[in-house]
């Protein structure tokens, strides 16, 4: 139970931080604003200001990306269920130590097996593959959206109120 108040606390906090900067998918997905920039500098300074205007919404992108690529990935989702649900099992079910007939099993016997096994399963997932698929992926649609995507004219105001 604390496990669970503790998890909704960091997603209320999430909520409260990042995703209250999310903007409309009118505003996002806005195509008369799309032109193709001019030069490098043009696109640098639209990544620079889109990506601090919509970071919810990229933020957003990347867990729904993160979440697809878990779900194609069964052998990763499968992995990480067993390391994740065999520490919450071994925490919960065998605190103490467990004589086992002339053997004496331990919470280190326990998690040196859960190693032994899990370790090698995940390693096979290929979880490195599926985290560099992530940072390209996600990296290709946030740049691209930020530098083709003008950026509206609360931008040329937001400069004359750093300067006040």
């Amino acid at each position: 139970m604390e496990v669970f108040l503790k998890v909704t606390d960091a997603f209320r906090s999430l909520k409260e931080t990042r995703l209250s900067g999310l903007r409309s998918p009118a505003e996002f997905f806005d195509y008369t604003r799309i032109s193709r920039p001019a030069d490098f500098n043009q696109a640098t300074s639209r990544i620079s200001y889109n990506t601090r205007y919509f970071s919810g919404n990229y933020l957003l992108i990347i867990a729904v990306l993160a979440v697809y690529a878990l779900i194609t990935n069964y052998l990763l989702l499968i992995s990480l269920g067993f390391l994740v649900g065999g520490f919450a099992l071994i925490n919960k079910f065998a605190p103490e130590a467990t004589q086992v007939g002339e053997h004496t099993i331990t919470q280190k016997h326990l998690y040196t097996g859960l190693f032994v096994i899990g370790i090698p399963v995940f390693w096979w997932a290929g979880p490195f593959g599926t985290f560099f698929w992530l940072i390209g992926a996600s990296s290709i649609l946030i740049l691209g959206h930020a530098s083709v995507l003008e950026p509206g004219v609360e931008s040329d105001y937001a400069t004359i109120g750093e300067s006040v």
